[in-house]
């Protein structure tokens, strides 16, 4: 099955959203290790991930286009995107970037991995939720006010509920203001790409080049050179950050989001604070205290509420309205 205005499969684009969720959880980890390596700050660490996504994604679309030129003049012409609108998009995504991704490194670095990255990805999918009720019209129903309940009750245990260290609340506000940067981005490639008018690979690519312009200065303010003891150790980091959970993962998730709604996107997104916990624990050595493991579980249960209401909701609905034409799996 498919949405019928991109042409791309659900099936496929829902795929594309898990291997994007994997390869995110993987970045906070990285991140982690480059702070313990060198003093680079969280908007150089942007940067640079933007900035080498954005020449990895260029060289890609260069040589993806030399393999499939002489074949598209004999597929359906194209329907193309007003340049106002594509201009607006590209510029309203790149700057949600910029604040998701940075605000992201920032709390990893104020707070830790795991706190970081499940209070990102569990107040995401309330404020997409939200959003896309104000929005498209897609209900929200009693699951989602219980989604938006736990979730508000798992971020006060996180604020206030832990009085050890490893809990910060400087860093769980800028954890919830990447989530909003998160759902923003959601939002609108869920509601720029229902009409099939929105090219996958160039958002991503332009995206990159907006949110690189936008961090450019204030990187140079923090400076971008950092200091390291094994240079080496920190570029391949940094590669590793560019490559995998950045031009991959970015290129897939905007694929996906174009096809699939917004709440199903929320809840595959899932997938990155799991593995990001794992890595938190296994490879970083964070200890998770009891308000911690509390929080996160009042986190993620409210957004495992919410996928079940979504889920009834979509069986009981039948088909989706023509303006939410996809299929929810």
């Amino acid at each position: 099955m498919s949405n019928a205005a991109s042409g791309l499969p659900i099936g496929r684009g829902l795929l594309y959203l898990i291997v994007a969720g994997a390869a995110w959880g993987t970045a906070g980890a990285a991140a982690s290790l480059v702070y313990r390596a060198s003093d680079m700050g969280p908007i150089a660490l942007s940067f640079w991930r933007c900035a080498g996504g954005l020449v990895l994604l260029l060289a890609v679309r260069l040589l993806r286009g030399r393999r499939v030129a002489p074949a598209v003049s004999e597929q359906r012409p194209a329907v193309r995107e007003p340049l106002g609108r594509k201009a607006l998009r590209i510029g309203v995504t790149g700057f949600g970037l910029a604040v998701f991704q940075t605000a992201y490194f920032a709390a990893v670095e104020a707070t830790g991995l795991a706190v970081a990255t499940v209070v990102t990805l569990g107040a995401g999918p309330v404020l997409i939720a939200l959003g896309a009720r104000l929005t498209m019209r897609e209900r929200l129903g009693r699951g989602g006010a219980t989604a938006v309940a736990g979730a508000l009750a798992g971020l006060g245990v996180l604020m206030l509920g832990s009085g050890d260290a490893a809990v910060r609340p400087w860093g769980v506000v800028l954890a919830v203001v990447s989530a909003a940067g998160y759902s923003t981005m959601t939002l609108l490639t869920r509601w720029w790409g229902r009409d099939g008018r929105a090219d996958g690979s160039g958002t991503t690519a332009w995206t990159f080049a907006v949110t690189t312009v936008c961090l450019l200065p204030l990187g140079l303010a923090e400076g971008l050179v950092p200091h390291a003891a094994q240079p080496m150790h920190v570029l391949a980091l940094l590669a590793y950050i560019a490559a995998i959970p950045t031009a991959l993962a970015y290129a897939l998730f905007f694929a996906g989001a174009a096809v699939v709604r917004s709440a199903t996107v929320s809840v595959i997104m899932l997938l990155e604070p799991v593995s990001a916990a794992v890595l938190a624990v296994w490879l970083l050595g964070e200890r998770l205290t009891v308000a911690t493991l509390v929080g996160t579980l009042l986190m993620l249960g409210s957004v495992a509420g919410l996928a079940v209401a979504e889920t009834r909701g979509a069986g009981a609905g039948g088909r989706a309205a023509p303006e939410e034409e996809t299929v929810l799996v």
